[in-house]
């Protein structure tokens, strides 16, 4: 059978970046083939340049046998090849109905006016069990039904081949495993799926072959029967990685946070956090499991100073803080010992436009040891981020470079290293591996261990419950803004999940 996809030396370079060297990649149609990667190996740009987003310097593109030019997204879209990226390309104030026909409006599919395209709408929805209500607002849908309305726009064009540029990066783990249902009645349909990934227990549950990039070059292919998440993440770094968290048991010792009756409520009036109480004790990360937008985020930000509480108290080393009636702020915070991993490393960890070496110092400025007289000593600072990008192993190892231009695991380990080389009693952590590769996930994951083994207490949320299981002592479980139980990491995953879903009877 003619693959659906050939690239034969595609080559692409920004400068002097070679983000692609003479890249061969073969896919098969009607399957599912996985493209993984460090962060900066490479697979946006090869799929930007099969989508028509970038132009190769050399090479070709084969699509069912026939050689073609994809000068731009829609020649693409006209070969059968459709997109849904990362970031999702909608518009939050227009229907799915209206978002999905957005950029078609006068092609044939529409000569009968928006009833002919509801129609197809439906036919589509019920032959690839994308159900989604057509007249509602996509900016009130949740990101796993905003994904959906990405793919019928894809589908609803006519395509053939679907790329797919890390899709579970912002869906809870029932929504992803939904995706992946569909995923495989898209292939039992004869489509074609390429999947962008950077997780490995992704890529051997639902694709047929994998093609591992490093460093911009294809190194190589498997069928996904005949490999293993050992075998490809050497493959991806360059040597072996251990994905197993390699750690001790924790010796706790005396409290170094107490949370006590915290209460809080958005702008909307909506009570997010409900009567949350307890504890973290030096030597020992407690995790916070629970699928995204039940309280975790705001949890965070009220104990880092960020949010107001309506009631409720913090005891950290061994002062009281009534966060209702007292003037907090993460300054107060910081100075109390407290440091911050934030969820979100772009809004409220890094100002991108900074230099490597700004963002190291980032609420930390004030700091006498960094201060020449009453001026900055910027040589001083260069060179404390010199020491902590070597330490960190950051890359590139330049602290003069923009942090828009790191890539998403090394913008979080400037972040990381800010907040644990000073020395923090505690360490709050957000979503401490969101969108970061398997080598970067290894060295955050021990920077982790380390501090809790120097006697630190670590408050981990994550949306991924394997690696709330991995690392934490204590897991501590939130559904609609409260805690509803505590659990060991070795308790059954179906219980905490049920936990999770807020379901009855589950006892805490």
């Amino acid at each position: 059978m003619t693959p659906a996809i050939e690239l034969r030396k595609i080559s692409k370079s920004f400068g002097s970046v070679h983000a692609n060297k003479d890249i061969d990649l073969v896919v098969e149609k009607g399957s599912i083939h996985g493209v993984i990667g460090e962060n900066g190996a490479g697979k946006s740009t090869l799929m930007s340049i099969l989508y028509g987003f970038y132009q190769a310097d050399k090479g070709e593109i084969i699509i069912n046998g026939n050689k073609v030019s994809i000068p731009d997204s829609k020649t693409a879209i006209s070969h059968g090849i459709g997109m849904v990226h990362q970031h999702f390309m909608l518009v939050d104030n227009f229907t799915v109905l209206e978002n999905v026909v957005l950029g078609a409006e006068g092609g044939f599919r529409l000569s009968g006016g928006l009833d002919k395209a509801r129609q197809e709408l439906k036919r589509l929805e019920e032959n690839y069990e994308l159900n989604v209500d057509p007249d509602a607002l996509v900016g009130d849908l949740p990101v796993g039904l905003q994904q959906r309305v990405e793919i019928l726009k894809a589908l609803f064009r006519g395509a053939d081949i679907l790329i797919l540029d890390e899709p579970t990066g912002v869906l809870t783990p029932a929504e992803a495993d939904h995706l992946f249902k569909i995923l495989e009645v898209l292939k039992r349909e004869g489509k074609t799926v390429l999947l962008i990934t950077h997780k490995l227990r992704e890529i051997m549950a639902v694709t047929d072959t994998v093609s591992v990039m490093r460093r911009g070059e294809m190194v190589a292919s498997r069928k996904t029967s005949q490999t293993s998440m050992e075998e490809l993440a050497e493959l991806m770094v360059g040597r072996s990685v251990l994905l197993e968290v390699d750690k001790q048991p924790a010796q706790p010792k005396d409290n170094v946070l107490d949370v006590e009756g915290l209460n809080v409520i958005d702008s909307r009036g909506v009570a997010v956090v409900k009567d949350v109480s307890f504890s973290v004790r030096a030597g020992e990360i407690v995790g916070i499991a629970g699928v995204s937008g039940n309280g975790q985020s705001e949890l965070l930000e009220t104990l880092s100073g960020i949010r107001k509480a309506v009631s409720g108290t913090i005891r950290i080393n061994g002062e009281t803080i009534n966060l209702a009636e007292q003037d907090v702020d993460p300054a107060s915070m910081r100075a109390r010992s407290l440091g911050h991993v934030p969820e979100d490393r772009h809004r409220m960890g890094l100002v991108t436009s900074f230099a490597e070496y700004e963002n190291a110092i980032l609420g930390h400025h004030n700091d006498p040891k960094y201060s020449k007289g009453m001026f900055l000593d910027i040589a001083g600072i260069k060179n404390a981020a010199a020491v902590e990008i070597e330490k960190y192993d950051i890359r590139p190892a330049n602290p003069l470079l923009k942090t828009a231009n790191f890539s998403g695991g090394n913008q979080q380990k400037i972040v990381l290293a800010r907040e644990i080389e000073r020395d923090p009693t505690v360490l709050l952590v957000g979503q401490p591996t969101r969108g970061v590769d398997i080598g970067a996930i290894e060295f955050i994951h021990k920077r982790l261990i380390e501090l809790r083994d120097q006697g630190k207490g670590v408050l981990l949320v994550s949306v991924e419950l394997d690696e709330i299981r991995s690392l934490a002592d204590r897991i501590l479980v939130m559904c609609g803004g409260a805690i509803v139980g505590e659990r060991t990491p070795d308790a059954d995953e179906g219980e905490m999940g049920l936990l999770m879903a807020g379901v009855d009877g589950v006892t805490a």
